[in-house]
């Protein structure tokens, strides 16, 4: 006989199922329900609405990744918090789903609360991982997002990245007449804020390796300039003093340097400089525009986009600015190139009639478009390397949006921004 429960998921799973074969289900990132694995997310036994947020967090965190197929926790039962690590496995398994993710939520004597996430290999009827979070109550959200990447690496066998703030240009105003401000959010969309006030336009805001400092360029007096950024303090300072025209900065993977563009004499060449300060030192001295760096991650290689053969190409040096090779060859023009941090692949725009964000390998060759809006460019990597976010410009109103693809294939998922973006950049996995 079938149980309450399973009833109770099947009905749920139908409904999703439905959503998908209408095209209603925008959210997943590639692949679709009838593919993904279906994973049960009931409420958190907690004594407050805190474990139903927790679980609504981490199956929007799953279904985002494109693998799962949550169900819950709406609609789905709850279960005591000796239940939590020790579920009815005949139950779920008969309610159809392969897996379940369940927890619970106590307070501590010192004003912070326990977080306790496991996941469960339902067909199996075992316990396949558990964690758990002390956090300050204020906080819950980010042990939702730390479960679902326990979840997400547990099952797809991928580094995490979904406890990650995403530094974004959010673009306010009319067309002709646009404001421009650094933003900061989880991946998830969620505690956004802004770091600057719109005095000055700003592009291209990249974070540091530990992802407590930023680097981007902003105009002041119609000049670019790079700007350090302290993420904490909200302080900032010039990269380089004077009045050089600095733009394109991004940091070493160490976070010891940044290398950037500098225009001179009629020319623009790519340069390294300490964090700290002091001069800079000149990698590239060809005529034309060499720009948009970006270290491979042992820091040993830069990556850049120059117009040397007369379009705009991908180009890769030694850290030093030696052995300069050209490495696209695909026709069309290519820019924005960035490394991804498995080392394997950079991603980039194409510009061949709209622009398109695609990848190749390392040295050139194995290119594959990702995108195909009309004008999609800025790829920034997840920092487990298996999604590209990127910003797309609309038609017409030249209202920009951030989206992200899986680099493996699938449709690109728009990411919730309060106000339109563009020069999206992924930081590292919270410590």
């Amino acid at each position: 006989m079938r149980t309450i429960l399973a009833t109770l998921l099947i009905g749920i799973a139908s409904a999703a199922l439905a959503q998908d074969e209408q095209g209603e289900v925008p959210e997943l990132v590639g692949g679709s329900v009838k593919t993904a694995q279906t994973i049960a997310v009931p409420e958190m036994s907690s004594g407050d609405a805190t474990g139903r947020q927790i679980a609504e967090v981490i199956a929007s965190d799953l279904r985002g990744t494109g693998l799962f197929t949550p169900l819950g926790p709406s609609g789905v039962p709850g279960y005591s918090q000796a239940e939590a690590g020790n579920p009815n496995y005949p139950s779920w398994r008969n309610a159809g789903v392969s897996a379940l993710v369940s927890g619970y939520v106590e307070p501590r004597p010192d004003g912070r609360m326990t977080v306790a996430c496991y996941l469960h290999d339902v067909t199996a009827g075992r316990q396949l991982a558990q964690q758990g979070f002390a956090v300050s109550p204020s906080d819950w959200r980010r042990a939702a997002h730390r479960c679902a990447d326990m979840v997400y690496s547990r099952l797809s066998g991928q580094q995490p990245y979904l406890d990650t703030k995403v530094v974004y240009v959010a673009e306010t105003g009319p067309k002709n007449n646009r404001v421009k401000r650094v933003a900061i959010m989880d991946s998830d969309g969620s505690n956004h804020r802004y770091l600057t006030v719109g005095r000055n336009t700003v592009v291209t805001p990249r974070f540091s390796p530990r992802g407590d400092k930023l680097v981007y360029t902003a105009y002041i007096g119609r000049r670019p300039r790079v700007l350090l950024f302290d993420v904490a303090s909200g302080q900032e300072r010039l990269l380089i003093p004077g009045n050089h025209i600095t733009f394109a900065p991004r940091f070493s993977p160490d976070g010891r340097d940044i290398v950037f563009s500098m225009a001179n004499g009629g020319n623009t060449d790519i340069y390294i400089v300490s964090t700290s300060g002091g001069a800079p030192r000149q990698l590239t001295v060809t005529p034309g525009a060499d720009t948009s760096p970006s270290f491979s991650p042992d820091g040993r290689q830069i990556v850049f986009e120059s117009d040397r053969s007369g379009t705009q190409q991908l180009y890769v040096m030694n850290r030093d600015g030696s052995g300069q090779r050209r490495i696209s060859f695909g026709g069309g023009r290519y820019a924005s190139p960035v490394w991804s941090p498995t080392g394997n692949m950079i991603a980039f725009t194409k510009i061949a009639g709209p622009f398109r964000v695609g990848v190749m390998s390392a040295g050139g060759g194995g290119e594959r478009i990702l995108t195909n809006g009309w004008q999609d460019e800025g790829p920034s990597w997840a920092p487990n390397g298996q999604f590209v976010m990127f910003h797309r410009t609309q038609q017409g109103s030249g209202t920009a949006r951030l989206y992200a693809v899986p680099v493996g294939g699938g449709s690109a998922r728009l990411m919730p921004t309060p106000v339109g973006g563009s020069d999206p950049s992924w930081s590292p996995l919270n410590n």
